[in-house]
This record gives structure tokens, C-alpha cells and sequence, in this order.
């Protein structure tokens, strides 16, 4: 089904946003069958501005603020979970800013709309040498790495002491990428392993994961680690949109096969209806407003308050555990049909139930995010 989704307004573009929807719904199909989003529609997301909406205008990038990036990437799941996580990692460009600024302006002065994917653990060990590092291991969760130009891969640099993994950066050219991705759900993410033998990488090929950026744009410094999670928490919210809009035109056009009344005149799926509405809305308000407030934090103050620091990461906990319970509702008031294969309504269902087990919205973030606020001591890397 094709909903009308308007183009975010802050959002610069090249060439039709719902042009571009309209072929990934054609599409989805044969990107699941393949199990990844291939080169020609990673080539739409560039030509729509995903990879480049980071990057400084200096370097031919739009440099939009997160909030805009967000509704992009929301908008793009309402098409497909698992195009709009794949295009989420136009993000990568922001914590890539923890590179020294010559190496960042190499990759995307070179390339504003350059695709990075990148697979962080477990850290690999990694052997020191003149200039750099030997690096040797295999790394699973590579969302993205059909499509990428630029890989990277955490590793472990004996005596080097940070909580957060230090990266390294190769051209896909110089990483196997092993078939291992078969999954249920986010099944054209094209998360397979990716593999490296004894690849030689200079020093300032590498930066710390969520380390301080080395470049003072606004967008590199708004959280980088909350807003590595918004991105993937924002692809729930869109997909139990898109899960909500065919449920409303289902109900209203199916007829009963037992001879009761339409599915949409119906009171309890008529207040179930509303109940999901309500979950998925006010997930979505909330997220977008603390967004927008910890954005203008950042602006006005120069800075993002630690307490606001927990509310950036636990909107996306809610916004992607809120999103996917809204699309089981969905589920669950589509009726018996819905347990046929390739139904959209199971199909968004687990969508977005995966995203929420992603670790960056995993149940224990609750639990980090509860510790923060009574001021205890929180995982690595968070908030």
C-alpha cells in the first residue's frame, strides 16, 4: 500500500523523496530475498541526502540537525524497516568526526555522500607497527556492508586503556564480507560478518567509538552515543506507522467471512485502534520534542546537560520498545489472515520488535537509564 508521506520540509533533496518511497515499496520484496538493500537503491539514499546530512557544508554536505535527519529516516521506514536502517548510518559521519580532521576531510571531501558501515565487537586484537596497526579478526552485526564504501572494525590495542572501543577504518575493498546474515526480521540489512587478514592500517585511520569529536561543528557535538540510538529507534516508530495506515485501510474494506459486522465497525477494534494510536503518538512526541530540547541545549548553553545527556537515550529506548508494541497491536486487531507468510502486518511486526532488541535499546537500558538518575555509576558508553 502507498501512504502519502510528505517530504520532511528541512530536509535538502536531489530528486523525488515519495518517488524514491514508491520504489522501495515495489522493491522490498526483492530486497528480503536477497537480504540486502543493493548498490542501485543505496545510490537513491545517497541522491536524497542520508550519507550526507552530517557532513559540514565546507566539505559539500548539508549538515542538518538531528531532528531533521530523524523524521528522514522515520519517513523511509514507513517503506521498509530495513531500507531505513541501512540509511541510518548517515550518522556514521558524526562520530567519524572523532578522526583527525585531515582523515575526515579525505573520506568526505573526497565524497560528501561516502558509505560507511561498521561492526564494533567483539574488539579484535590488533598488533602495533610503525605508523599503526596489523589488524587480523572477524566481526559480526555489519548492517549496511553491502552497500558501504568504508568499513570499520573495533579492535584492542594492548596497553591502550578506554571503555569504548577504538575503530579502524579500511575501503571495503580490503575486507571479506562473509555470508552469515539470515534472519527474521530487518532481513535486507545485509548485517553479515565481515572479515580481515592482516590488513595494515595507519594511525590516523583510527579513533575511540563515541570519543570527542575533533571538529567543533554543532552536529558533532550533540551526544553521539544518543544519537547512534535514535537513529535505529526512529526506525520502529516509522514502521509501526506504516503497520497503523494498513491496519486503518485494511479494517475499513474487509468483509467478515462469518457475516459480522466490518472489522472498522467493530468497538473493540475501533478502541484497540485508538489505544496503538496513542502508544505510537505519544512515543513519538516525546521523542521528537526531547530531540528538539537537547538540540537547543546544545545551541544556546554550548553544551548538553548530563541529566539531559539520560533523556536522549531514553526516549530511544521508549521510542523503539513503544514502536514495536504499537506494531504487535496492529497485529494483533488484523485478524487470522495476518499469520499468512509475507503478510505486511507480520512483516512489521517483527521489524520492529527486532529493532527494539538492538543493544543500544536492549531491556537493560532501562535499568542504565534508572541508574543514571539516581546518580550510580552506568555501562560504558552511556548515556
Amino acid at each position: 500500500m502507498n501512504m502519502p508521506v510528505p517530504m520532511p520540509a528541512d530536509v535538502p533533496a536531489t530528486v523525488s523523496l515519495p518517488d524514491v518511497l514508491d520504489t522501495i515499496r515495489d522493491r522490498r520484496a526483492e530486497f528480503e530475498a536477497l537480504r540486502h538493500v543493493p548498490r542501485d537503491m543505496i545510490a537513491h539514499l545517497q541522491q536524497i541526502g542520508c550519507y550526507r546530512a552530517f557532513v559540514p557544508e565546507r566539505l559539500g554536505g548539508d549538515a542538518i540537525t538531528p531532528a531533521a535527519f530523524l523524521r528522514l529516516i522515520e519517513t523511509i521506514s514507513t517503506a521498509d524497516a530495513s531500507t531505513g536502517w541501512v540509511a541510518s548510518f548517515g550518522v556514521s559521519a558524526t562520530y567519524l568526526a572523532a578522526l583527525p580532521p585531515e582523515t575526515y576531510a579525505k573520506i568526505y571531501g573526497t565524497n560528501p555522500d561516502t558509505v560507511f558501515a561498521g561492526a564494533m565487537f567483539p574488539p579484535q586484537k590488533a598488533v602495533p607497527a610503525r605508523g599503526g596497526f596489523r589488524v587480523t579478526g572477524q566481526w559480526p552485526w555489519c548492517s549496511g556492508s553491502m552497500g558501504a564504501d568504508l568499513i570499520g572494525v573495533g579492535i584492542k590495542v594492548e596497553g591502550e586503556s578506554t571503555p569504548l572501543p577504538r575503530s579502524a577504518v579500511f575501503p571495503v575493498a580490503e575486507v571479506e564480507i562473509v555470508d552469515t546474515w539470515n534472519t527474521i526480521g530487518l532481513k535486507a540489512t545485509g548485517s553479515h560478518d565481515v572479515k580481515i587478514d592482516d590488513r595494515f592500517v595507519t594511525e590516523d585511520w583510527t579513533f575511540i567509538r563515541g570519543g570527542a569529536p575533533q571538529m567543533d561543528d554543532p552536529q558533532f557535538r550533540y551526544p553521539a552515543m544518543a544519537l547512534a540510538a535514535q537513529v535505529l529507534a526512529v526506525v520502529a516508530l516509522g514502521t509501526a506507522r506504516e503497520a497503523l495506515e494498513f491496519l486503518k485501510s485494511d479494517a475499513a474494506q474487509k468483509a467478515s467471512i462469518t457475516g459480522a459486522p466490518n472489522p472498522g465497525a467493530r468497538p473493540y477494534v475501533q478502541a484497540d485502534l485508538a489505544r496503538a494510536e496513542a502508544t505510537l503518538e505519544g512515543a513519538r512526541a516525546h521523542f521528537f520534542d526531547t530531540v528538539e530540547a537537547g538540540w537547543d541545549e546544545l545551541l544556546t548553553k554550548g553544551d548538553v546537560s548530563s541529566e539531559m545527556r539520560v533523556k536522549l537515550r531514553l526516549v530511544a529506548t521508549q521510542a523503539a520498545h513503544d514502536g514495536a508494541e504499537a506494531a504487535r497491536q496492529a497485529f494483533v486487531l488484523g485478524g487470522s489472515g495476518v499469520m499468512m507468510a509475507g503478510h505486511p502486518l507480520g512483516r512489521c511486526m517483527v521489524d520492529a520488535a527486532c529493532v527494539a532488541q538492538h543493544a543500544f535499546m536492549g531491556a537493560g537500558t532501562w535499568t542504565s537509564a534508572g541508574a543514571a538518575m539516581f546518580g550510580q555509576d552506568t555501562p560504558p558508553g552511556y548515556p
